[in-house]
């Protein structure tokens, strides 16, 4: 017979703890990426250190996609007239949805998840 007297820990609270951390590091995944404010409504924003671009087509309606072009793989640059641009060979996306608006790109940037908090944007992804 053991005597875990001098043990104030038991098994079964190292694993309750460990389920707790274990949620709470998903809970913080991602993490805060921009405020609401940093997007302008028409336009974007794109984090190249994340790799996502963030449009907001209309007030309050928050986009994100993979700053990747789906051409040769070069990271779009900016986000102008509705449009999300990459500078290697000229492809546009649609800042709605990531359709190719002008190529030599034929499919859609890939979409990314994000939510918004309050004023805080947070990518999941």
């Amino acid at each position: 017979m053991r005597d875990d007297s001098m043990n104030p820990v038991s098994r079964r609270g190292i694993l309750l703890g460990t389920a707790a951390l274990g949620g709470l590091s998903l809970a913080g995944c991602g993490g805060l990426l921009a405020k609401t404010t940093d997007i302008p409504v028409g336009g974007g924003k794109v984090y190249a250190e994340r790799g996502i671009v963030v449009t907001q087509p209309t007030a309050n309606d928050f986009k994100a996609f993979k700053a990747k072009c789906t051409h040769a793989g070069c990271a779009v640059s900016k986000v102008e007239n509705g449009v999300i641009v990459c500078p290697c060979h000229g492809s546009t996306f649609s800042a709605v949805d990531g359709s190719g608006r002008n190529g030599p790109a034929t499919k859609p940037l890939s979409p990314s998840t994000i939510t918004v908090e309050g004023a805080d944007i947070r990518v999941l992804e």
